[in-house]
């Protein structure tokens, strides 16, 4: 085979190749011929442009010596049609002037795809010697060309007895094979219904994700209203103890907890829930967790004993999400134990890090259920009755915002009846020094009474804000349809607007971005909405809004807007 390849590439080596010699002067084509004849080449001439690109459509040739200046159809032209043609755009060209070129010309030839240039009165010696150079390259690129070929053809014909012997080799296993194929399409057929299984798993936790947070837009409106009412009866007899006004306002209270701890789990899985770190004091940490849980250890006529460190204990935490851990520890021990339980809250340094400990005398734990209580929605008491309440999600959240603060959350229980310690293990912040946080400034009604103007499409939300504004001492109006707020700001002139934003026929966001265009920032435009993920608060800040506060608005905000004015608004409420 190595005989046969070799002697087609010498006889393709040896064979002369074709040269096009181009000019419009008979002379010239005679003196090129004269010069490389004794290359033994096969000269073509041609005596115009035209007549080269004929000639070229008809063969093949190795390189073309090309006359610059010739009439109808110059050397310039003459290249730019021959290397426009897929055929051609490799073929070498040698331009031939009798001009001294200016380098911008030299730089128009070389972009047309010259190789040299040859100058008129030619140097015999260097037209041959260049020509011969490019005529041999063409020469071992078709020898290379005859080699490849021969090569493929070779190797098609291996491929081909390889395939024939695969063939023989695969008939003894097909009988194997068919078995094998049959068991493998049921694989499949398990596989795809894996599949399936678990990509409903992920679109029904999306969906479920998205179920919670529209659960809460659509319970927040509800709560709006009856939240304002309560606001109202307080303001109107703030000395009034009524108890059953006191039972709705913690119900309330719970109600929206209740709410929030569904949003943080969903923000959590999908890992949109961040923390706000900060310097802090372990000891604030827990009397704001006391002052949340306060109310249900009452109610269950529990004690709690706390056994705090005496020095501050600092650490670089998020305030609020590290109280909400301890909250939710202690109403988990008010809400498991039986009335008049004993809570106990502890805390000690050990190394850098700080263990903090919960512990109650409730219905316990088994084994089984310490490995699986950090479960979401797993519920400890599974009786008929289901005394006990909740979600299942409180210590779903104690142990994600433990870990996101870098720390982790054990449980010990020594049986059922026998109560529960809760134990989480934080890193302590560098010492440093803890300066006491300044007083806030008192917050009350607002000395100079304002104009303030409510929009919601829920008749009960806007009258029911409307009149807990008027009672703090503001002129408050409400307006129904959003069609005609700029109406009425035309003719109320508001300060502040309370604006909702899920309106039908036209959403909050296209009045606000209205109001904004009309009066510019001397308006303060807050949005009252049950959307309070972190993109809607994106959205209402891109739209013009000022505030965005999430139903049920707190009464401290409104009264802090309507006496303060403009703040950021990602403090307005928490994520």
């Amino acid at each position: 085979m190595a005989a046969t390849l070799n002697d087609a590439a010498a006889a393709t080596a040896a064979a002369p190749v074709k040269i096009l010699l181009v000019d419009d002067q008979p002379g010239r084509l005679l003196t090129y011929r004269t010069i490389l004849e004794p290359l033994g080449e096969e000269l073509v001439d041609a005596r115009s442009g035209m007549e080269a690109l004929k000639l070229l459509m008809e063969d093949e040739y190795a390189v073309i010596l090309l006359d610059v200046n010739m009439p109808v159809m110059d050397g310039f032209e003459t290249a730019t049609l021959i290397h426009q043609h897929p055929r051609f755009e490799n073929t070498p060209i040698i331009f031939v002037t009798a001009v001294n070129l200016s380098d911008l010309d030299r730089l128009r030839g070389y972009k047309l795809g010259a190789v040299d240039y040859v100058m008129v009165p030619v140097i015999p010696e260097i037209m041959r010697t260049k020509v011969s150079v490019l005529a041999e390259l063409y020469r071992k690129r078709r020898e290379l060309q005859v080699l490849n070929a021969s090569l493929e053809n070779k190797h098609r014909e291996l491929e081909l007895e390889k395939a024939r012997e695969l063939e023989r080799l695969n008939a003894s296993l097909r009988v194997a094979n068919t078995e094998l194929a049959l068991r493998n399409r049921e694989l499949l057929a398990e596989n795809k219904e894996r599949t399936r299984a678990e990509r409903q798993l992920r679109e029904a936790d999306q969906r479920k994700d998205e179920f919670l947070a529209t659960l809460a837009h659509e319970l927040r409106n509800p709560l709006a209203p009856l939240q304002n009412a309560l606001a109202v009866r307080r303001l109107r007899a703030p000395d009034d103890h009524d108890p059953l006004l006191t039972m709705m306002e913690r119900q309330l209270s719970l109600l929206v907890r209740m709410i929030e701890d569904l949003l943080d789990i969903a923000r959590i899985t999908r890992g949109k829930l961040t923390l706000r770190r900060g310097t802090t004091v372990l000891q604030d940490v827990i009397a704001a967790a006391v002052d949340t849980a306060r109310p249900l250890i009452d109610q269950g006529g529990h004690s709690l004993h706390l056994q705090l460190p005496e020095a501050p204990v600092p650490l670089d935490a998020d305030h609020a999400r590290l109280a909400q851990v301890f909250a939710n520890l202690l109403n988990n021990a008010a809400k498991y134990s039986d009335p008049d339980g004993r809570i106990e809250l502890g805390a000690q340094l050990c190394d850098a890090e700080v263990q903090v400990w919960v512990r109650d005398t409730g219905i316990g734990l088994t084994a089984e259920q310490m490995e699986t209580v950090f479960e979401m929605f797993r519920q400890v008491d599974t009786t008929v009755e289901r005394s006990r309440g909740g979600l299942g999600i409180g210590l779903t959240l104690v142990q994600r915002l433990t870990e996101m603060h870098g720390g982790r959350v054990e449980v010990q229980s020594e049986g059922p009846g026998h109560g529960s310690t809760f134990r989480v293990h934080l890193p302590q912040a560098g010492v440093t020094e803890v300066v006491a946080p300044a007083l806030p400034a008192t917050r009350g009604i607002a000395s100079a009474p304002r104009r303030v103007l409510v929009v919601d499409d829920n008749r009960d939300a806007a009258d029911t804000l409307a009149m807990m504004v008027r009672l703090l001492g503001h002129d408050t109006r409400a307006v129904y349809d959003p069609q005609t707020v700029e109406a009425e700001v035309a003719g109320f002139v508001p300060e502040i607007v309370f604006l909702d934003v899920g309106m039908p026929g036209r959403s909050g966001y296209d009045v606000a971005r209205a109001l904004r265009d009309a009066h510019g920032a001397t308006l303060v435009i807050v949005a009252v909405t049950g959307w309070g993920q972190p993109e809607d608060r994106q959205r209402t800040l891109q739209a013009g809004f000022d505030h965005h506060l999430v139903k049920p608005p707190d009464i401290q905000a409104i009264m802090d807007i309507c006496s303060k004015g403009l703040r950021p608004l990602a403090e307005d409420t928490p994520q």
